[in-house]
């Protein structure tokens, strides 16, 4: 029997992996994260169908995945059919196959450190849970009282629509479809990233009630994301009438990014 692939084995991670998390823990810091969602909130952009632009994910490839180095494009195939197979409502399998679209970052001249990676909160301690805990050694935040302890700026049970992430493709393709989907869709999109919570229950003390429903769909989104992973790159030609379809079910008309 064929030995099991691993996934999110960071103890042998490429240098290009721990670049790209070296930069992001130094860098992104509470205000950084505040300037750029303000920037990209204003979504001037480009007007551009959600279709288009998973195609020209095809273009990127994640520097931080110690998983994969197929196309987030062909990521996004894997996951929507990961989803597929196993009967998750339709809005999960959309949910699956755009997820990742926020990475058309990277196509606005964005560094793959502030588009890519796990994310986490700012404005509070960084838990040791985040992987590579030890590069935020160089960010300021964690130097600056009001936001190294534990809570920082925030109250217990706040909510995690209060706290500011990490600044990534989650939270920008968040801000392009959030008055086109439904709210468990929102929530997935925007804190699929989010591995100290899902995976290491990390932040809970963040959550209000609200959030701690829509945990376990994020947690059932997390395993085909994370799982459809393999070296074998899906059909296009033969998914991609189905996907174009359900794409222009659900988001019809061009979105402003």
């Amino acid at each position: 029997m064929a030995e099991a692939p691993t996934h999110r084995d960071y103890s042998e991670a490429s240098e290009e992996v721990r670049a790209t998390y070296r930069a992001q823990h130094r860098f992104q810091t509470l205000a950084f994260a505040r300037e750029k969602a303000a920037d990209y909130g204003r979504r001037n952009r480009r007007v551009t169908p959600m279709w288009d632009a998973l195609l020209e994910l095809d273009q990127v490839i994640d520097e931080s995945d110690p998983d994969t180095g197929l196309s987030q494009l062909e990521h996004a195939l894997q996951t929507a059919e990961s989803l597929r197979r196993k009967g998750a409502p339709e809005w999960l399998q959309l949910t699956g196959l755009i997820h990742d679209a926020g990475k058309m970052l990277c196509l606005f001249g964005e560094e793959q450190w502030a588009v890519v990676g796990d994310t986490f909160p700012l404005g509070c301690a960084f838990s040791p849970e985040i992987i590579f805990h030890e590069f935020f050694a160089e960010n300021p935040d964690s130097t600056t009282p009001e936001y190294s302890s534990e809570r920082g700026i925030y109250e217990a049970g706040c909510g995690l629509d209060a706290v500011t992430m990490a600044w990534g493709h989650d939270e920008y393709l968040y801000r392009v479809v959030r008055e086109h989907l439904p709210e468990e869709a929102l929530f997935v999109i925007r804190f699929h990233s989010f591995y100290p919570l899902h995976q290491e229950s990390a932040y809970e003390w963040m959550l209000n009630a609200r959030d701690r429903e829509l945990v376990p769909w994020l947690r059932r989104f997390q395993a085909h994301d994370l799982y459809s992973k393999s070296s074998e790159a899906p059909d296009f030609a033969a998914l991609s009438k189905h996907y174009h379809a359900m794409v222009e079910r659900w988001l019809p008309e061009p979105l402003a990014w």
